[in-house]
């Protein structure tokens, strides 16, 4: 294997071994020693690839950070804005918190460290997008303004990923999340269709 492959398997490892400490203990729960235990890899491997904790978490947050935005640019260029589409990108979102490690960790990260950019400015600002290009084409009832419900869809992700966190780490103890926002979200869309027939409602 050559040198340059190695180091980048290594830097992999690493990153994966720092996700699941950072998603399970936290910033100041994890330490470069247990990450570096369970990476099977010499701390002076990973003093080489990362000096500080604080590298570690950048580049987990890093690597969360671009797993949802390759998510955000695949939903958004499926379809044209519309409710459902603004629904897809938050279970999508969901399905990362529910599945993928490293968004979770990223997510964490984001609140527990002041100064970094919040989790939700990789996603919230396409979603805005679709629900405000869609209330300028008649899409949504008067009741049901886009600042509103991106609020309300901001809060139901969060929701979905503070439930995920109370569950615990265990892939069979951990509540359904996806199935769950699916159930919230056809509850809102029984209150808005009460507000007549949008072309924006799936």
């Amino acid at each position: 294997m050559a040198k340059q492959e190695r180091a980048q398997k290594t830097r992999e490892g690493l990153l994966r071994s720092a996700a699941t400490q950072f998603d399970r203990d936290g910033y100041n729960g994890a330490s470069l020693a247990r990450i570096s235990e369970a990476a099977q890899i010499s701390m002076g491997a990973l003093t080489f690839h990362f000096s500080t904790k604080a590298d570690l978490a950048d580049a987990v947050e890093e690597a969360g950070r671009a797993m949802v935005l390759d998510a955000v640019e695949r939903i958004g260029a499926q379809h044209p804005p519309s409710l459902g589409l603004a629904m897809e990108l938050t279970l999508e979102l969901t399905r990362l918190l529910q599945e993928q490690e490293v968004v979770r960790a990223a997510a964490r990260l984001t609140r527990e460290r002041p100064g970094r950019p919040e989790w939700s400015s990789a996603w919230l600002p396409e979603l805005r997008r679709i629900l405000n290009r869609l209330d300028k084409e008649g899409g949504l009832p008067a009741t049901a303004p886009p600042d509103l419900l991106t609020a309300l869809a901001s809060c139901l992700v969060d929701g979905m990923d503070a439930a995920l966190r109370r569950s615990g780490a265990s892939p069979v103890a951990r509540v359904d999340a996806v199935g769950e926002l699916t159930r919230l979200w056809r509850l809102v869309l029984a209150g808005l269709r009460q507000d007549g027939d949008l072309a924006g409602l799936p």
